[in-house]
């Protein structure tokens, strides 16, 4: 595997002064093709502007981040970002919110509907094609905005808590979705959560972070087959790995 995403001594202050908040300090971090790594940490560690940098939102105060060897400048198509808040267009239908950033890129018009079925199909909303946003659920938000971030065909994924307001039956079937739909495409995934469990579940490696200053703690490999399934979250493995998760982000 390549590396695709790399922090390189990444630092990043906010203020200055006696008004200078560390946000980031000193992040070296590789990110390998195709792979889903998953974020946590308590408030303040850094996670957010971790991925802001690697998105291009945020420059680096100190230390540089990598997209495919190249020092990022800025946003790029080859990053998709999906945040906890759908961000969805209200007054565009389903259909027409997967299909923006395709009529950005000027695609034609049988282009654009070709691509948007498949991935209409693969988050489950092919019926809902014609919906306002205002008559989905949460969940069903929160799959059109993944649908429309997978179609522009970016190799990275960006995801900050984007379960995070969704309620704990609709939040595990979504877990479910993402995990099928990667195992799919194979999409480099850089994911941040709250939730320990959620984090287990679905990454291959899980980034602990620390605060005061945000910085790596720990790298947590998740050696457990994939698909994940529910005899899965309730092995003793399973266990073992998020007790050691929880232990290092709550004890610090």
């Amino acid at each position: 595997m390549s590396t695709k995403i790399q922090f390189k001594n990444v630092s990043r202050h906010f203020g200055e002064g006696a008004d200078r908040f560390v946000a980031l300090q000193n992040l070296d971090l590789d990110i390998e093709d195709g792979e889903f790594v998953t974020v946590v940490g308590p408030s303040g560690c850094g996670k957010s502007t971790a991925m802001n940098i690697a998105a291009g939102l945020l420059d680096t105060s100190s230390g540089e981040a990598l997209v495919d060897g190249e020092e990022v400048n800025g946003p790029g198509p080859e990053r998709g970002m999906i945040f906890q808040q759908y961000a969805l267009f209200p007054w565009l239908s389903v259909r027409k919110n997967v299909e923006f950033g395709l009529k950005i890129q000027g695609l034609p018009k049988e282009e654009r509907k070709k691509i948007s079925d498949r991935y209409l199909e693969l988050v489950g909303l092919t019926d809902f094609a014609d919906a306002l946003p205002k008559t989905l659920s949460g969940g069903m938000k929160q799959r059109c905005a993944i649908a429309r971030a997978y179609a522009v065909n970016p190799k990275i994924l960006l995801m900050d808590e984007p379960f995070g307001a969704l309620d704990a039956l609709t939040r595990v079937n979504m877990q479910d979705q993402l995990l099928d739909t990667w195992s799919r495409e194979r999409r480099t995934i850089m994911f941040i959560t709250h939730d320990v469990d959620e984090a287990v579940y679905m990454a291959n490696r899980v980034i602990v972070m620390a605060s005061r200053p945000g910085r790596l703690k720990e790298i947590i490999p998740v050696n457990l087959p994939y698909p994940r399934t529910e005899d899965i979250r309730l092995s003793p493995e399973f266990a073992e790995i998020r007790n050691r998760v929880w232990h290092a982000v709550y004890h610090q």
